[in-house]
């Protein structure tokens, strides 16, 4: 296709948009990445079957592996790495799911884990492909519950890495011989002398022979197909396979003398499993990074059909684009919202992670946590959204929505089950690593609700109630029972966790608008942050009208203050979208965006 698309839209404000939600660096971070998944090896491919699909994503990782100069570097660049995340899903949910275990789980545990002193040329060079075993199909990632272990014979300096029973096996990842030859890190159980049990570590281990096939003492067994990207997922399990001593993955959490002596910086066998397995916090950024980039995506696709796309009007004469109807843009204008704020949090969480001390690290890590959580759960409603508003068209896989929106599904699981951190992040946020601001000194009745000061006050006095509710409940329940205590307290925990992302999330949206050089930009982010916020505090008015945070008029009036805000950024909304920076040749190959008719076209 080489027609163009007459869009309305301000390029100057768009590219000044897209500076501010990128950063300074979009040329040498993103735009690599942007670039080469719009090329012609990367685009859709109409009817491949899913084994298909997944032999695909392996041929195009190795073009990313091309495009490197070195894989080492992107690994350790924790920026550059959450970057092709961002970029890869719209081109190829599946690459995104490989790329992120070779390069950040596999290649990365491998550097930090003493990884100088190792020859990782037949993984930077992908003769071989990296996997990582970690979650039992029984046990999760719970290091009380893996079973799987790793004997260590002193005397042959050889571990014996075993499967006990049929819940040991690991559970999911891409162990087929799909993509050639594989090599794992596995989390195994290290046992020393006289079954010493020294907590889950990490050993390095070769998986299947040169053409492919599982080496001896290793079983491969396909799972079922799932309805996310089309991926190799296998149940992996291991008869007493033999490594060499150097297998294991050392570093001061745990190090063992070849004659068997352990040694450790840390006492607790659970905190030398959470070193072990330290890239997750990585990982969990990355799976951010990934529904960041296909909810943008999507945004665009939407945005720009509902301006293509003409229905009737108010009256039997003549049609109108279908973004006229406020029933329409109204919810495209939250999505690209959210979106702008997601992004920009994700932006903050990034930088700190990149930037963390020893000291900070505990708390940028739970950061991380509860923005995946956040991030993952609202690309789903945003692309949700999106996908209707598409119509049939948003059904075709072609058009770049509905198959990245259930891949998304998989991030949402991907590195801890979302509800599963967020239940430790509560309870950590209500047991003293949270402490609520204190109320405005201003009554609310004094301040209007499109002063974004006074929205992002309101947004701390939700933290506060969830948080004294939660508090209350874990007080008022009857002790000697932890679980009946905590089972009283979560649902609000889990409250003030959401109440918690999304003051950061608009605080991170409302940095970017005072910071916006252009004026034009910085109405158009004040206008998102004001919607965004607004629909927070709506969901949230009862319980501030009850505390005084609110008055009765202003309750009243939000509704028509939500409505002023939606009908400001309406005619805007190319302009927003055009500064996610979307490549127009993706956008262009995809059937919905013909010029004019917004109807499938041949696929050829």
């Amino acid at each position: 296709m080489t027609s163009q698309l007459p869009f309305d839209q301000d390029l100057s404000t768009a590219a000044d948009l897209t500076r501010i939600i990128f950063g300074d660096e979009f040329e040498q971070i993103h735009q690599p990445w942007r670039k080469l998944f719009s090329t012609e090896p990367f685009r859709y491919r109409e009817g491949l079957a899913p084994e298909e699909r997944a032999a695909l994503s392996y041929q195009r990782l190795r073009l990313v592996n091309e495009s490197l100069d070195s894989p080492e570097q992107l690994v350790r660049d924790v920026e550059r790495l959450t970057a092709l995340h961002e970029w890869v899903g719209p081109a190829d949910a599946g690459l995104g799911t490989v790329a992120s275990i070779h390069y950040n789980l596999f290649l990365g545990s491998l550097l930090d884990h003493d990884g100088g002193e190792r020859d990782l040329r037949e993984f930077t060079g992908l003769g071989r492909t990296g996997t990582f075993l970690c979650t039992e199909a029984g046990h999760g990632n719970a290091a009380s519950q893996l079973e799987t272990t790793a004997t260590y014979d002193p005397a042959t300096r050889t571990f014996d890495l075993h499967t006990p029973t049929p819940a040991a096996r690991k559970f999911m990842p891409n162990t087929s011989s799909t993509g050639g030859p594989k090599t794992a890190v596995v989390a195994a159980r290290l046992i020393t002398g006289e079954g010493t049990d020294r907590g889950v570590f990490l050993f390095l281990t070769p998986l299947s022979d040169a053409c492919g096939d599982p080496l001896p003492g290793v079983r491969i067994r396909k799972l079922p197909q799932t309805a996310t990207a089309p991926v190799d997922h296998c149940s992996t399990s291991f008869e007493h396979v033999r490594l060499e001593y150097d297998a294991l993955l050392q570093a001061d959490h745990g190090r063992l003398a070849p004659d068997g002596a352990f040694t450790s910086s840390i006492g607790s066998p659970r905190k030398r499993f959470l070193s072990s397995i330290g890239r997750v916090t990585a990982g969990k950024l990355c799976m951010s990074a990934y529904s960041l980039g296909v909810a943008r995506h999507a945004v665009t696709v939407a945005v720009r059909h509902a301006h293509t796309r003409r229905t009737a009007g108010v009256t039997a004469r003549g049609t109108v684009p279908l973004f006229a109807h406020r029933s329409h843009h109204t919810p495209l204008l939250d999505a690209l919202a959210t979106t702008y704020a997601a992004t920009l949090l994700h932006r903050t969480v990034v930088r700190r992670w990149a930037e963390v001390t020893e000291a900070g690290r505990e708390d940028a890590e739970r950061l991380a946590a509860v923005a995946k959580g956040w991030l993952t759960w609202r690309v789903r409603d945003v692309m949700t959204e999106c996908r209707e508003r598409c119509g049939a068209q948003g059904l075709f896989l072609a058009n770049g929505i509905a198959g990245q929106l259930a891949a998304n599904e998989g991030t949402i699981t991907a590195e801890g089950d979302n509800l599963v951190i967020w239940v430790k992040a509560a309870g950590e946020l209500l047991l003293g690593h949270f402490t609520p601001s204190p109320p405005s000194g201003i009554p609310g009745g004094d301040r209007s609700l499109t002063d974004a000061g006074f929205l992002q006050d309101l947004l701390a006095d939700t933290e506060r109630i969830w948080h004294q509710r939660a508090r209350t409940r874990l007080r008022a329940a009857e002790p000697g029972n932890p679980l009946n205590r905590w089972n009283q307290a979560v649902m609000p925990a889990l409250e003030l966790v959401d109440a918690h992302v999304h003051r950061l999330a608009a605080a991170a949206l409302l940095e970017a608008a005072e910071q916006a050089d252009g004026p034009e930009s910085r109405n158009l982010l004040h206008g998102l942050h004001r919607l965004f916020v607004l629909r927070r505090v709506a969901a949230q008015s009862g319980d501030l009208l009850a505390e005084g945070r609110l008055t009765a008029d202003q309750v009243r009036g939000l509704p028509d203050v939500i409505d002023a805000a939606v009908a400001a950024l309406a005619p805007h909304a190319l302009t927003l979208a055009a500064g996610f920076g979307v490549s127009e040749d993706i956008l262009l190959d995809h059937p919905i965006t013909t010029q004019g008719t917004g109807q499938l076209v041949s696929w050829t």
